[in-house]
């Protein structure tokens, strides 16, 4: 290439190999601001609470997570509401035997045929709320494993914050978590684990420490008092977004209410994907970010630091300071990595699979550039597309 067209792309990824740099110490201080917190002691709080579960089909290690969920050291009362949309649903085998296996009422099943919008998982959780007996609803995926604390610590979240310099603070209205991946046998099923352990949690802690607090929610962990859903208006308006509990948590935060993050961490199944099924579900991710948040979706672009500094070895002709700059970026990407997947979120898959950050960060950075371009998912086997946080299903015509 001409030699100013070479020097240019030199400039360029030295510039952002720095700013990839820049982010790892930012996200290091972001981890190590919420260890900090974490260690505080957690007031007690223990209304009752509905757990809202939307089921379809049987997931991996589903049986497992439900039972997590029912073997609770909450001092306060709750109880599992499970929806599907027909009774013929695999996922309501799984439900009755869990009700034979621990009697009492509070396992419910209910049948949610309504078909509210383009998501059907909020369409059933739309109407699982009209059966919950208690004031807060706790909203989380069927894979989700928990400990057997977990209610206690979410929970406590909602405890009033006491007055600061004769200033109250605003209440909290939802309570969210992190997750960890749990992942099976697979390269792709490897690779979105350490994803979510190395890079995804540690840019929530960032946002969290550069915006002083979230505004938004994680599917891990929707805790929301009955008072913000009513004041929101209800799940109801949710019922065609995708990233519903993105939405979920801006509108909390919208309404005057403040978003939690709990010092709890949960464990969800990656499925065995194929590298069709990484594709799709990453692009699905991708494309779900940069609708709901476009300029820190942009932002993202300084994250892929490892990538961009072996590019720049690449453009400089292995420059002695391209080196160094790999050197470095490795360095503080590994310490990224343990720090956040190993001592925030206590994954134990993170130190075996550490070899494959490399990998995993490239094709994080390809599959960043590609989704910068088309609004096309696939989410459970049907293409949408994706306008406006809204889904459409992608044979149907556009609305005016």
């Amino acid at each position: 290439m001409p030699h100013s067209l070479a020097q240019s792309v030199e400039i360029l990824t030295t510039v952002l190999t720095l700013a990839g740099i820049g982010y790892f110490l930012a996200a290091l201080v972001a981890a190590q601001f919420f260890l900090s917190a974490r260690r505080r002691p957690l007031a007690a709080f223990t209304s009752g609470v509905s757990i809202l579960k939307s089921l379809k089909g049987i997931d991996p290690g589903m049986i497992d997570a439900f039972r997590s969920h029912y073997r609770q050291t909450y001092a306060g009362d709750f109880e599992l509401l499970f929806g599907v949309t027909s009774l013929d649903d695999p996922a309501v085998a799984a439900v009755m035997s869990l009700q034979t296996e621990f009697p009492g009422g509070t396992i419910r099943l209910f049948e949610c045929p309504l078909q509210l919008g383009t998501n059907g998982k909020v369409s059933t959780l739309a109407q699982l709320v009209t059966h919950a007996r208690y004031d807060f609803l706790l909203i989380n995926d069927s894979d989700i494993t928990v400990e057997a604390h977990y209610l206690e610590r979410i929970m406590a979240g909602f405890a009033p914050a006491p007055r600061s310099a004769g200033k109250a603070k605003k209440p909290i209205g939802m309570v969210t978590a992190l997750y960890r991946g749990r992942a099976l046998e697979t390269l792709p099923s490897r690779l979105e684990a350490l994803g979510i352990a190395t890079d995804f949690q540690a840019g929530v802690l960032l946002s969290r420490m550069i915006e002083g607090g979230l505004s938004y929610g994680l599917g891990s962990t929707l805790a929301i008092s009955r008072e913000a859903l009513d004041k929101i208006g209800g799940l109801e308006l949710l019922v065609n977004h995708l990233a519903d509990d993105y939405e979920l948590g801006l509108r909390v935060a919208r309404a005057g209410y403040r978003v939690g993050l709990s010092p709890e961490v949960v464990e969800t199944a990656i499925p065995a994907y194929g590298w069709n099924g990484f594709i799709d579900h990453q692009l699905r991710w991708a494309r779900t970010v940069r609708d709901a948040r476009p300029w820190g979706y942009a932002g993202l672009i300084f994250t892929h630091g490892l990538g961009w500094a072996l590019l720049n070895v690449i453009a400089s002709g292995l420059s002695p300071l391209s080196l160094w700059l790999l050197g470095l970026s490795f360095f503080l990407r590994l310490a990224l990595a343990m720090k956040v997947g190993a001592e925030v979120l206590a994954d134990h898959q993170v130190l075996p699979n550490l070899w494959l950050l490399p990998l995993r960060d490239l094709l994080a950075m390809g599959l960043w550039a590609t989704g910068l371009a088309g609004n096309t998912i696939v989410w459970r086997g049907e293409r949408f597309t994706l306008k406006n946080g809204k889904l459409q299903k992608a044979n149907e015509p556009q609305a005016s």
